[in-house]
């Protein structure tokens, strides 16, 4: 598994530098049910969701052009190697190509298991002939503040870096596009969706702004010539500037994805067969037997066994006291002295009588009224 953060501690440290030179911008706010369905979230719900799938990217005729493929497993997460946290490490890559330019873009997300981002890398490649442009952004979680690094390279150079910062208190139900990909399963999952519930999100420019799902309900899709029933589900992006992006999801009841499309864009990705469905084993009940009233004295079997059994303890009873002829020496003494001293507490006076046979004492008189206190006794 991976682990560790995807940019040094040293790089990390100048963009926070960098992000401080920026004004922070005001930020909308997430509505409390939204926070709330985060933060009940519990890795019950989130373990069935770790998998990899992938899709096949077609054009508006049916025309494959690319692949489409999600991958979420478990890992360790630290940012400056002194200490490691359990997170889960999602990955997500298209490539295609749109109009014969070939289009790549790239998602490697750490997300804590209350679906926190703690660091995310994305990378966007388009490749004109001579012209290549790459845009990496970087997201990383880091002494309170989310800090966003943005990189425009053009032929291998850099042009622009811009950078901000945000207070990780201000901006509670933020749900970053990898940790993105784990809500949407939990949500197929479930097959509800918060009503009214207000996230934030990162738009195309990653600027903070807010985002909403939405269930469509039901419906039929064919996969070669089995049909199944999947929950579609809507997420937009409302954006501060500009129009806000849909996109449409369909999922399997497991969680699997087989249907996505960005409304308004010719682009689709679909499953080409339906996968083997996640279950969860449910552990079997345990089996509960019920108490049968036994009377031995009535069997003849087992009061034959008591018998036999009974006289095999008697016979070797009486055997070991022929052995050890000092055994009744010692009882007959003991109970002697008992009838003599009759005391009300029997149990201390034996355990009394006994105490200089012990190997664990040391050697003493026995019943010696010394200054010490038996240890057999309780003293107010």
């Amino acid at each position: 598994m991976a682990s560790g953060s995807l940019l040094p501690p040293m790089q990390v440290a100048n963009s926070l530098e960098t992000a401080k030179e920026i004004p922070i911008q005001k930020t909308p706010n997430a509505s409390k049910s939204a926070i709330e369905f985060l933060s009940l979230i519990g890795r019950g719900e989130t373990q069935p969701c770790l998998f990899e799938e992938s899709l096949v990217a077609t054009s508006e005729n049916g025309q494959a052009i690319g692949t489409f493929s999600i991958s979420v497993k478990k890992s360790q997460y630290s940012l400056d190697e002194s200490y490691e946290d359990d997170c889960y490490l999602v990955h997500a890559r298209s490539k295609g190509t749109v109009d014969g330019v070939p289009c790549t873009t790239s998602i490697t997300g750490y997300i804590t298991p209350n679906l926190e981002t703690l660091e995310q890398h994305t990378k966007e490649s388009v490749r004109f002939r001579d012209h290549p442009v790459e845009t990496r952004t970087h997201v990383v979680k880091h002494q309170g503040q989310i800090v966003v690094t943005k990189t425009i390279i053009e032929r291998d150079e850099e042009i622009h870096i811009n950078s901000s910062s945000y207070n990780c208190e201000l901006i509670q139900g933020l749900v970053s596009e990898s940790a993105n990909l784990l809500v949407l399963r939990v949500m197929a999952r479930r097959q509800a969706v918060p009503e009214n519930a207000i996230f934030l999100s990162f738009d195309s420019d990653h600027h903070i702004c807010t985002s909403t799902y939405r269930a469509l309900g039901f419906q039929k899709q064919k996969v070669k010539k089995e049909e199944v029933d999947v929950f579609v589900i809507e997420r937009a992006v409302h954006s501060t500037e500009g129009i806000p992006l849909s996109w449409q999801f369909c999922f399997l009841s497991d969680g699997h994805l087989s249907h996505r499309v960005q409304v308004g864009s010719p682009v689709i990705m679909l499953i080409l067969e339906v996968p083997v469905l996640i279950e969860i084993d449910e552990p079997d009940p345990h089996p509960v037997f019920e108490k049968i009233p036994l009377d031995w004295e009535e069997d003849v079997e087992l009061y034959s066994q008591f018998l036999d059994r009974k006289e095999e303890l008697q016979a070797s009873h009486a055997t070991y006291v022929r052995c050890h002829p000092e055994l009744t020496n010692l009882l007959a003494d003991f109970l002697q002295l008992l009838l003599l001293r009759k005391p009300d507490d029997v149990v201390t006076f034996a355990a009394e009588y006994f105490a200089p046979f012990s190997t664990q004492n040391p050697p003493c008189r026995s019943f010696q009224s010394s200054d010490k206190p038996s240890p057999f006794r309780s003293y107010v």
